[in-house]
């Protein structure tokens, strides 16, 4: 599965690019996160509970930070393994350009499931990743955009 999205954030870059980086922004944005934990500069561990269609999965994996631009771009990388629901994996490239007072996030993910949930098909899978996808950013761009005004 592949997914490609822009997100138009009212803050500087360096102010995102931090967020980017915090665990406890990151916790409160990515949809069913459980816990998440920096182990070192680079990495994370996680659970995260999940569903999509009949299928509920409780996720632990890891995170890794690679190919570290700072405050420009990373990627993005980890996998999980959700017992008999399957695993996922995957990455994103994240781009970060400023324009004027807002910075622009621009990502790529690639990603595969196996499994049980790799049976539910592709289109489901697709759906559910986009929305899942939708409402980390969204929360990401409310969550820094007001950390930026201040409120």
């Amino acid at each position: 599965m592949e997914m490609n999205g822009e997100e138009r954030i009212a803050a500087p870059r360096q102010l995102v690019w931090e967020a980017l980086n915090d665990p406890d922004v990151l916790r409160e944005c990515i949809p069913g996160c459980q816990t998440l934990e920096k182990t070192s500069d680079t990495e994370m561990s996680a659970t995260v509970k999940i569903k999509i269609g009949p299928v509920a999965a409780k996720f632990t994996g890891d995170v890794t930070l690679e190919n570290i631009n700072a405050p420009e771009s990373y990627t993005i990388s980890g996998e999980g393994k959700g017992g008999i629901a399957g695993f996922a994996k995957g990455g994103a490239d994240v781009n970060l350009v400023e324009e004027g007072a807002e910075t622009v996030l621009t990502y790529a993910v690639n990603a595969q499931v196996g499994g049980k949930i790799a049976q539910l098909g592709s289109r489901l899978i697709d759906s559910t990743s986009k929305k899942l996808a939708g409402q980390f950013f969204n929360r990401f761009n409310e969550l820094v955009s007001a950390r930026a005004a201040g409120t």
